[in-house]
């Protein structure tokens, strides 16, 4: 996959929240997203992933125009600040709707990313019952399950025991092996540089560094 971000601002009632980006990304590789609070950089990942439309500029995945050849990606799992599932239904239960609307995955390989994610995957639990870090963790679940080309994660470890980051971090290494392209926002400036291939600092919606 190559991502391509081309002269790509954003303007909200007059106020420029990205400012002219200009970035090309390529599958096999983790990018870390590093800014503070208003930043833009979690602005700039629903960009990416179709959520909203730049006031100028283009984004290019593998040729096709976001917005125009395609509205969103064609192969996508996103993480975007707090995960939201139906709160009557189980991990297991949450994740097959989604793969029912998506990728019509088995079971066996529901119960595998859940367990990778560090969830058992035949708790009967309800999700409102969930703890923080439990329902990071399904959130993490839902945007790798079916192995998809482009990943984007906002604060993934947020709330998440050790033992969870160890098992993150395992994910991640086996999407990148796998040819994904990996997008991490983490303000965690060390858990960062451990994952990511490349780290970009954003600041007032540019890319600064």
């Amino acid at each position: 996959m190559i991502l391509e971000l081309q002269n790509i601002t954003k303007e909200i009632t007059g106020v420029t929240i990205l400012d002219n980006i200009s970035l090309t990304m390529h599958g096999g590789k983790v990018y870390g997203f590093q800014g503070k609070n208003g930043s833009g950089k979690t602005m700039l990942m629903r960009l990416i992933c179709g959520l909203i439309k730049p006031t100028t500029g283009q984004v290019i995945i593998d040729g096709e125009v976001l917005g125009e050849d395609i509205s969103f990606p064609r192969s996508v799992g996103v993480l975007i600040e707090n995960p939201a599932f139906l709160p009557e239904y189980t991990a297991l239960k949450n994740l097959r709707l989604l793969s029912d609307l998506r990728e019509n995955l088995s079971d066996s390989e529901l119960k595998a990313v859940l367990s990778e994610v560090g969830l058992d995957p035949e708790d009967k639990r309800k999700y409102r019952s969930f703890s923080l870090g439990m329902k990071q963790k399904l959130g993490i679940a839902a945007a790798v399950m079916g192995n998809p080309e482009l990943v984007i994660l906002d604060e993934p470890i947020n709330a998440v025991d050790d033992n969870g980051v160890e098992n993150i971090r395992r994910i991640l290494a086996r999407l990148k092996e796998n040819g994904s392209l990996i997008i991490v926002a983490c303000h965690d400036r060390e858990e960062l540089e451990l994952i990511s291939d490349e780290i970009l600092k954003i600041d007032a919606g540019r890319i600064v560094s």
